[in-house]
């Protein structure tokens, strides 16, 4: 399979000039501009010559910038034919629209993916993966785009048990500042599926090589980040939905911790009882 864009760049990164980094940057952060204007108004706005462009696509092992062009021409083709697409077959088929025919075909799709996932996933580097987080001095967790509900929820959980994990880049808070000063006593787990997350990618990389205990939940073995993590846990996502379905990503998050708690300590089950009684006192939830 030939990589793509993110994967070529993400291998030859560290070996590219100034310039060439920052037509990559460019490029990472605008995709669709290479694919829908020339090369003269982008370099124009971007302030970075067209010769750095035409460099870079041959850095990445493209036969020149028209190879590169072509396939993020492809890729807005496919993400047209992705959700809009699929929101269009949804709406077609008759089906969908009669009472319960989308609620059991969604269904069907999740009782796939979680029954393929049991069946597929290494319990062995789950094991693993329970064991390092559980010792880990500090984890801090990473989604963007439709994984940020993901990785807030698995905060939310973990905090009932554990003073150590933390949401990365919250309340406007860097993501380099909660990645400095990681090593391999810490962890971080990341949720990333397509379209991926530029910055995803690269923490995962930056992550691996200060040595900390990478975890990566996607659904695609095309993603980028894959070669870089330390636990790797692929989730199926099919569902008659025109968007990808997160149920079985929930579910692997809620068995990570309810893992966790389940070879806890006094401690953390100490925390549990302690944060419901501070919610209790600070009027947080309702109490019957």
């Amino acid at each position: 399979m030939t990589p793509k864009f993110e994967a070529r760049l993400t291998d030859r990164y560290s070996d590219l000039s100034g310039a060439l980094r920052a037509a990559a940057d460019h490029l990472a952060r605008n995709p669709v501009e290479l694919a829908t204007r020339t090369l003269r108004s982008i370099a124009r706005e971007s302030g970075i010559s067209p010769a750095a462009f035409s460099r870079l696509a041959r850095a990445l092992g493209y036969d020149d910038i028209e190879a590169l062009r072509e396939e993020m021409r492809g890729r807005i083709e496919q993400r047209a034919n992705g959700f809009a697409g699929r929101a269009e077959r949804l709406h077609n088929d008759p089906k969908n629209r009669e009472a319960g025919g989308f609620l059991e075909a969604h269904f069907a799709a999740c009782q796939g993916n979680l029954r393929s996932f049991i069946d597929t996933v290494d319990r062995t580097e789950l094991e693993r993966a329970v064991e390092r987080l559980g010792a880990a001095r500090k984890v801090l967790l990473l989604g963007s785009l439709g994984s940020t509900g993901v990785v807030e929820y698995l905060s939310y959980m973990a905090n009932f048990c554990a003073d150590n994990w933390a949401l990365a880049s919250r309340s406007g808070a860097s993501l380099g500042s909660g990645l400095v000063g990681l090593g391999p006593e810490d962890a971080l787990i990341i949720v990333t599926k397509p379209p991926f997350s530029d910055r995803a990618i690269r923490a995962t990389r930056l992550a691996r090589d200060q040595g900390v205990y990478v975890v990566l939940i996607t659904d695609t073995l095309e993603c980028p980040a894959l070669k870089y993590a330390s636990a790797r846990f692929i989730v199926p996502t099919g569902s008659q939905h025109f968007y990808s379905s997160y149920v079985t990503t929930v579910f692997l998050v809620e068995c990570l911790i309810g893992m966790l708690v389940s070879r806890s300590g006094p401690a953390a089950r100490g925390r549990i009882a302690e944060v419901e009684a501070a919610n209790r006192v600070l009027a947080e939830v309702w109490d019957l």
